[in-house]
């Protein structure tokens, strides 16, 4: 039984310490102005988690970028996580930042990897250009999904976030601040290309390459914070689909089902609306997506969550409430049964319908560390498989419980 992560992942995440130091070390002997010690800064996340789920039927994982999940024994692997960030401001308008991140992802270890680097321009108070390697903001949140002690809960709920693989792209974007009053408005766009792998079975789905491009219009005012947005993606290339089928069923795709599941050059769109609440001891959160996905190969879906919390002293229980459904799409019909069955099976792995209650403890122990404890109640539709790694699906019902702890920290 697996409770922390092995020696060598711990390793792992060290070495990302390790680096991020040497480049604060570097930063104070560079000559510059009389202001060095505000102008370098380091800090850091991370995340010590423990989950277990109640059945073995089905692998949990906490988004579609980890190749295998966790079953009824307890593990680290899907929240645990080391983050250092470095930020270098070079000039007044002008500033360098780099993030680095050690976690289970989908290489299927804890290498480190740089999640950010970037230079920003303030070419004004109110705007703000990014170019490099910038995190992915397609719904609201998204950005923060590894910095578990930015959230109430234990990790962001899966129904709403599941379909988000992507957490960084190479691009730009630029942002631009309005004041009315007491509220603001705030605008962001981007355009960059991703550079990730999702896993599929014992292959990967490359998406490195392809465009991603997006917006958000957000409106804050008091405690209270609203966002719209709009992204998309075009995939660059299709899934690994003829190298799975031949491995999984001794199965040769034809070119007419290849055409037909294709996702090169099929275009995504990702809708979502989000509500944040922050006064007092009270916290909520209301969240709403709908995907619109360009290839048969993968269904369209509409998700959400609901979201309570109330802080009494350094304890803030919550409640909340999630849920996502994908529609199935046309069938492809050739009058051969075996292919048309296999394509139909193909189709059926991005299916959803489950709903979620959770419930948890948020006890902060320290200024900078959070005690969390979290049960998550997953009731679904037996043929609800999306994001589920290596499903039994003659034994699986739909329903699981997962069991959460963690220790979140910020330095």
């Amino acid at each position: 039984m697996a409770i922390f992560p092995n020696p060598s992942r711990i390793r792992a995440a060290r070495r990302v310490a390790g680096v991020m130091l040497l480049l604060a070390c570097l930063g104070g002997s560079l000559p510059s102005r009389a202001d060095d010690a505000r102008a370098f800064s380091v800090q850091g996340f991370g995340t010590l988690g423990a989950a277990r789920t109640t059945s073995n039927d089905v692998e949990f994982v906490r988004d579609l970028s980890q190749p295998t999940g966790i079953g009824n024994e307890w593990s680290a692997k899907v929240d645990s996580v080391l983050g250092v960030q470095a930020a270098w401001r070079v000039a007044p308008e002008f500033e360098a930042v780099v993030q680095a991140i050690s976690r289970y992802g989908s290489a299927g270890n804890f290498r480190p990897e740089v999640a950010w680097a970037f230079v920003k321009y303030d070419p004004a108070p109110n705007l703000a250009v990014r170019a490099g390697r910038l995190g992915t903001e397609f719904f609201m949140l998204a950005d923060s999904r590894w910095v578990g002690y930015s959230f109430l809960t234990v990790r962001p709920p899966g129904d709403y976030f599941w379909y988000l693989p992507f957490y960084s792209i190479h691009g730009a974007d630029v942002a631009f601040t309005v004041s009315l009053g007491d509220s603001l408005i705030r605008s962001k766009a981007f355009y960059g290309l991703s550079n990730g792998k999702i896993p599929l079975a014992d292959q990967k789905w490359d998406i490195e390459g392809s465009p991603m491009a997006g917006l958000y219009v957000e409106y804050q005012s008091g405690p209270w914070q609203v966002r719209g947005s709009y992204a998309n993606i075009r995939f660059e290339n299709d899934l690994p689909l003829a190298a799975n089928l031949k491995q999984s069923l001794n199965y040769d795709l034809k070119p007419a089902q290849a055409a037909f599941l294709s996702t090169r050059n099929k275009l995504t769109h990702y809708y979502s609306l989000g509500v944040l609440y922050d006064s007092g001891p009270w916290q909520a959160q209301l969240m709403f997506n709908h995907i619109r996905q360009g290839s048969h190969a993968l269904e369209n879906s509409s998700g959400g969550y609901g979201l309570l919390g109330y802080r009494v002293g350094q304890v803030t229980p919550f409640i909340g409430y999630s849920w996502i459904r994908s529609r199935e799409k046309d069938r492809l019909v050739t009058g051969d049964p075996m292919a048309d069955a296999v394509t139909a099976y193909v189709m059926s792995d991005s299916h959803s319908d489950q709903k979620t209650t959770f419930a948890g403890l948020r006890w902060d122990v320290l200024r900078n560390v959070a005690v969390k404890a979290q049960w998550d109640g997953i009731r679904g539709d037996e043929n609800s498989y999306f994001p589920y790694r290596k499903e039994d699906r003659a034994r699986w019902d739909g329903k699981l419980d997962v069991f959460s702890l963690t220790v979140d920290f910020i330095f």
